[in-house]
C-alpha cells in the first residue's frame, strides 16, 4: 500500500478500493507462497492498460466544446474486459480506476467469462440535447473503437449512459467497424438488448438482501427499507421490494430525500420515472404530488428507521455518524446498491454491531451479471424471455451469497461479507493468472 500510495497521489477511491480487499485477503495470500512468487499482488493492482483522450464536439450554437475521456482495462484472466462507462463531472482516473479494480473481483464472483474494466469522461449529458449527446458519443467512440470488441473489451452503461447513449455509441461503432456485434451490453431490445437489464442491478441486490435475511430466518414481507438514489439501480430495487411485500419507505436525490410512511409503490414509483424521464434530478416535487410524502432538504435518509438500508447511490454517501443512527434505529441489514457506498469507517461500525453488511462488488453484481447474460444471448443469437433471465440473475445472487458465506463464516458464525466476497472474487482470478503465466 505505501508503494501504491507513492505512485497514485490523491487517487483516494482507488486507494480506499486496494486497501480493503489487501486487507480482507491477507491471510489467504500468506498461505499460498505461490501468489507472492508469482507477483499476484503487484500485477492485480495495476491495470493492463489506460487510454486517456481529449473529446472535441459541437454544442447547439457551433461552439467547440472539450471533454476528457477515459477506458481503463485493468485485468482480463477470466474472460474480455467488462465494466461500464461513465459520463458524469465527478469522472476522474482515481474513480474509474476503484471502479475498474472492484469490477475484477465482482465479475469474477459471477462466475461467468468476463475481466474487469471502466470507462467515461467529465461529460454531463443532463441539460444537453440529444443532438449535442449524440455528437458527444460519436466523438467519444472515435477513439474507444480501436481497443474495444466482443471478445476484448466490451463496455455497459453506467451513472448518466442509459439506452440512448449506448445507442449513439453502437451506431458509431458499427459505422466505424461495419460489424454488428456484441461490443455493447445495455442495447435496445430491437437490436441485441436483454430484458431485465436496466433494473437488474437493484434485482439483484435485493436477491442478496434476501439472502442474507433467510440466515436470520427472517424475509423481507413487511420490513421497512431505506433507499437512497432513484436511478436504475434504485428503481429495479424499489419494484422488487415490493414484489416481495417489503414496504420501501424513502429515495433521495441531490437535494434531499423523501420520506413516505405509507410506501412508495404503484403509481408513485410510476411519477418517480416521469421525473427522472425529464431530466429533472430531484425528488422534491414527490412530496408536492403525494401528500404521504415528506421532503426533507440536504439530508441523506438514513436517519430514518428502518430495517434495512439500502444505499443505492454513489460512493462514499454513508458515513460514519449515518451507519450509528441506523444502528441507533434497530437496522438489521446495510445492502450496497451502489459501488462502495459505505465509508470504510461506516462499514467498521455496522459490523462491530453484528448488523448484517452486503458489499457492493457482492450485492450490486447484478447489473453485470445480466450483461453477462446479455452477451451469452448475442453471441447464441437468441433472445431470452424476461422470466429466464430474472431466474438465471436469481440464481447467480444465490450462488454469490454462498461463495460469501463459505469464505467469509467467523469464529462464532458471525459472516464477514466482506471478507468473503474478497477472498472468493480473489482466488479465482488469482489462480486463473498463475495458470496463464507472467503476462
Amino acid at each position: 500500500m505505501a508503494d501504491l500510495e507513492k505512485r497514485n497521489p490523491g487517487e483516494v477511491e482507488y486507494l480506499q478500493a486496494v486497501h480493503e480487499v489487501l486487507a480482507s485477503i491477507e491471510v489467504v495470500y500468506n498461505q499460498n507462497p505461490q501468489f507472492e512468487r508469482s507477483g499476484i499482488i503487484e500485477r492485480i493492482i495495476e491495470p493492463d492498460r489506460v487510454l486517456t483522450f481529449k473529446i472535441p464536439w459541437l454544442d447547439d450554437q457551433g461552439n467547440v466544446q472539450v471533454n476528457r475521456g477515459y477506458r481503463v482495462q485493468f485485468n482480463n484472466a477470466l474472460g474480455p474486459y467488462k465494466g461500464g462507462l461513465r459520463f458524469h463531472p465527478s469522472v476522474n482516473l482515481s474513480i474509474l480506476k476503484f471502479l475498474g479494480f472492484e469490477q475484477i473481483f465482482k465479475n469474477s464472483l459471477t462466475t461467468l467469462p468476463m475481466g474487469g474494466g471502466k470507462g467515461g469522461s467529465d461529460f454531463q449529458p443532463k441539460g444537453k440535447s440529444n443532438a449535442e449527446i449524440m455528437r458527444f458519443c460519436q466523438a467519444y467512440m472515435l477513439e474507444l473503437w480501436k481497443i474495444i470488441g466482443s471478445e476484448t473489451d466490451v463496455p455497459a452503461g453506467d451513472i448518466g449512459v442509459g439506452a440512448r447513449e449506448i445507442g449513439f455509441l453502437f451506431g458509431m461503432y458499427k459505422k466505424l467497424t461495419h460489424q454488428h456485434t456484441g461490443v455493447l451490453t445495455g442495447k435496445g431490445l430491437a437490436w441485441g438488448g436483454s430484458l431485465v437489464r436496466p433494473e437488474a442491478t437493484g434485482f439483484g441486490a435485493v436477491y442478496f438482501a434476501q439472502e442474507m435475511m433467510a440466515t436470520r430466518r427472517e424475509s423481507l414481507k413487511d420490513k421497512k427499507v431505506a433507499v437512497s438514489g432513484y436511478g436504475n439501480v434504485a428503481w429495479g430495487a424499489v419494484r422488487k421490494l415490493n414484489q416481495l411485500g417489503a414496504k420501501v419507505i424513502t429515495l433521495s436525490g441531490p437535494d434531499g430525500y423523501v420520506y413516505d410512511e405509507e410506501g412508495i409503490s404503484g403509481a408513485k414509483i410510476d411519477y418517480m420515472l416521469e421525473l427522472r424521464a425529464s431530466n429533472e434530478d430531484v425528488v422534491e416535487p414527490y412530496a408536492k404530488e403525494f401528500k404521504s410524502g415528506v421532503f426533507v432538504s440536504n439530508k441523506r435518509p438514513w436517519e430514518v428507521p428502518c430495517d434495512i438500508a439500502m444505499p443505492c447511490a454513489t460512493q462514499n454517501e454513508l458515513e460514519q455518524n449515518d451507519a450509528h443512527q441506523l444502528i441507533n434505529n434497530k437496522c438489521v441489514c446495510v445492502c450496497e446498491g451502489a459501488n462502495m457506498p459505505c465509508t470504510p469507517e461506516a462499514v467498521e461500525a455496522i459490523q462491530k454491531q453484528g448488523l448484517l453488511f452486503a458489499p457492493g462488488k457482492a450485492a450490486n453484481a447484478g447489473g453485470v451479471a445480466v450483461s453477462g447474460l446479455e452477451m451469452t444471448q448475442n453471441a447464441m443469437k437468441l433472445h431470452w424471455q424476461a422470466e429466464e433471465v430474472d431466474t438465471r440473475l436469481q440464481q447467480i445472487m444465490g450462488a454469490i451469497h454462498e461463495s460469501c458465506v463459505r469464505f467469509g463464516k467467523q469464529p462464532g458464525g458471525y459472516v464477514d461479507y466482506v471478507k468473503g466476497a474478497n477472498i472468493a472474487g480473489f482466488l479465482k482470478v488469482a489462480n486463473a493468472m498463475l495458470d496463464q503465466g507472467v503476462v
